[in-house]
């Protein structure tokens, strides 16, 4: 049975960007909940402290009071940062705990693959997770597979998971879950440099370089810019 973890949410009454930006800059998260009987939402925050907890908590189903009443939910979407990986925004679905629910959870392999062991090959985990339907109690923390049998050049499918007859696979059987393939070989590209190669300027002229590699100064007067030149060009501009 999935474990249950209860979370304490804040009232959202300002929706507009400049409370939602003080809301992360005072290290909350903003968030919507949406109600499992109707199409009613429900904006809210949540401290990063708290949504740190109910990660740890190992749970997929959460506590939450809205209005005074007790809901059961799922974290439907986590959107992160694309840089710092902060949390940015939840979503929280309302279930019921007689009704299946669409859920994604993660894939675990086990076992050592022949093919990596034996014969040098590496293995690629293709799928990291799965969608899966089934009772809010039934949700399992992960699943896992065992890939000690994969030869070199093997793969193995999301449908070969064994799954409790109470849990339904909602991802294709034919996606694949891993495989073992050759291990790539780096191969260092050698650049040839011509001794006599020409370098062209920005108008295509080729520059002239002395015996050690300097190029000729082709301008008119050589030299630095005197500092009263430098003027006269300022106030000509």
């Amino acid at each position: 049975m999935a474990n249950e973890h209860k979370i304490d949410i804040n009232k959202r009454d300002n929706t507009g960007k400049k409370a939602i930006k003080q809301l992360r800059k005072d290290n909350n998260i903003p968030g919507v909940y949406y109600s499992p009987t109707s199409k009613e939402s429900a904006p809210f925050y949540i401290s990063q402290g708290e949504y740190h907890e109910a990660v740890k908590s190992g749970a997929r189903i959460f506590n939450i009071n809205v209005d005074g009443k007790k809901q059961t939910v799922l974290f439907k979407s986590v959107q992160y940062h694309p840089v710092t990986e902060k949390v940015l925004h939840i979503d929280l679905y309302g279930i019921k705990m007689d009704k299946p629910v669409n859920i994604k959870i993660p894939v675990q392999l086990t076992g050592s693959p022949i093919g990596v062991i034996e014969e040098g090959g590496v293995l690629n985990q293709a799928s990291n997770e799965i969608e899966i339907q089934c009772l809010p109690a039934d949700i399992p923390e992960f699943v896992e597979t065992n890939i000690s049998e994969l030869n070199l050049g093997d793969s193995i499918n999301v449908g070969s998971i064994d799954l409790d007859e109470n849990i339904t696979l909602v991802t294709s059987e034919d996606t694949v879950l891993a495989s073992v393939t050759h291990a790539m070989k780096e191969i260092e590209p050698v650049v040839e440099v011509d001794e006599d190669e020409l370098f062209l300027d920005e108008d295509g002229e080729p520059i002239e370089r002395d015996e050690e590699g300097k190029e000729d100064d082709k301008s008119d007067g050589g030299g630095e810019v005197k500092p009263e030149e430098k003027e006269k060009g300022a106030d000509s501009e």
